[in-house]
């Protein structure tokens, strides 16, 4: 088992993990229906990929009282 030679100081311990930040979101515009999606994915309220339609959505389906 590794057993350190020398104390390692919170600064020192600290700067190390200096670049373990997580980073925001880089959300862009969808060129088609104009939501937020993540830069190079399919847009998930529209399914368009690069101006073309890469997953067919289906419309929204209004269920009767009874069947619900």
């Amino acid at each position: 088992m590794a057993v350190q030679q020398n104390k390692v100081s919170k600064s020192r311990r600290n700067n190390r993990r200096a670049h373990d930040a997580l980073v925001a979101a880089n959300p862009n515009e969808c060129p088609s229906c104009g939501e937020l999606k993540r830069p190079h994915h399919v847009c998930p309220s529209c399914g368009n990929y690069a101006d073309r339609e890469v997953i067919a959505m289906a419309d929204e389906v209004d269920l009767d009282d009874d069947a619900a």
